[in-house]
């Protein structure tokens, strides 16, 4: 709708303005500068601890704040 109004307002063919929007916006896209992708590092942190399980956030946290977590 926007197109065809802009179409009728410059008196171009409809055709045309879509080929020149679209060739402007990959010209644009094109010269955007490249983001670098985020990358999340792993750390060795030496492993779980005897008896602690990470298969439950329940019984973590009651192993690491006590009973009285809640």
């Amino acid at each position: 709708m926007r197109l065809q109004s802009e179409a009728r307002r410059t008196g171009q063919p409809f055709k045309t303005l879509v080929n020149e929007l679209l060739r402007s916006g990959l010209a644009q896209r094109r010269s955007a500068p490249r983001v670098e992708r985020f990358q999340v590092e792993a750390h060795n942190f030496g492993g779980l601890r005897p008896g602690v399980s990470l298969d439950s956030i329940g019984g973590l946290l009651e192993h690491l704040d006590g009973p009285e977590h809640r």
